[in-house]
């Protein structure tokens, strides 16, 4: 069994499936991707993607709202806090910073970070982190703000291993994507090579980042097979160990999952 830790459900190219979720969710399951989490960008649609968490029992969601969308409600502590409620948000996020395609003064995407870490520290949800070309103040952030009562997962993981063991010693997984194939990616196949494969987690972050051999088409939920493969190949153990393992870190991280 595999779990797609991140994905955008409601932003999915379901053409191929005739405008259908319910085929491509389908899809999934024929390759073994048994639950996937729809994540939360902005507060306009969080509605949304909650409601697909109730129409799928393999569904589950989390509330944030994106680094780089600036122009989105701004993420209240009462809102998140409130949502959080919902038995099927699991996380909180996406939030972090990212310094590589932000511009100008980032100091709105500092305050929205530190909402975020402190909505999950009063939850005792897991925080779901993009973070780009922001190492320091990311972990600062998290020690300085969370202290040592938050954890989570840095997702899409392109960062190097230092970051990686730090944010691990934090108590945070990492999550690895379709960009573990690409051509250009040696660093970051030395970084999962490096890393304990009982710290890590796969993600397709579909519709985006459509992993080798799906490169040009858009990104779907059941292509994260592809990730536990370049995994199983990178470390040298069977793909039935990664799902295994990186299924059991997921339902160790996120709690409010139910494996049922």
């Amino acid at each position: 069994m595999l779990v797609d830790s991140h994905c955008h459900l409601d932003k999915l190219d379901l053409t191929a499936y005739q405008g259908d979720l319910d085929q491509a969710l389908a899809a999934a399951r024929t390759r073994g991707v048994e639950h996937v989490v729809c994540i939360g960008i902005d507060l306009e649609n969080i509605a949304h993607v909650v409601s697909l968490t109730e129409q799928y029992h393999q569904v589950f969601a989390t509330v944030g709202v994106h680094p780089l969308y600036r122009d989105s409600r701004e993420p209240a502590l009462d809102e998140l806090l409130q949502w959080s409620n919902h038995p099927k948000i699991i996380g909180i996020g996406e939030t972090g910073l990212d310094y590589f395609y932000g511009e100008g003064d980032l100091s709105w995407q500092q305050d929205r970070f530190r909402v975020h870490i402190q909505a999950a520290r009063e939850t005792k949800l897991p925080l779901v982190i993009h973070t780009r070309g922001a190492k320091q103040d990311t972990l600062d952030y998290l020690k300085q703000v969370g202290g040592d009562q938050v954890n989570g997962v840095l997702h899409c993981f392109t960062e190097d291993l230092d970051m990686a063991k730090r944010a691990i010693d934090l108590g945070f997984l990492i999550s690895i994507s379709g960009i573990v194939t690409f051509r250009n990616a040696d660093e970051l196949r030395a970084v999962v090579k490096s890393l304990p494969l009982d710290r890590i987690l796969v993600e397709t972050d579909s519709p985006w980042l459509a992993p080798v051999p799906h490169r040009g088409k858009k990104n779907e939920p059941q292509y994260v097979f592809e990730v536990a493969k370049k995994i199983s190949e990178i470390k040298g153990v069977d793909i039935e160990e990664v799902a295994q393992v990186t299924t059991d870190n997921f339902f160790q991280l996120f709690q409010k999952a139910n494996p049922a």
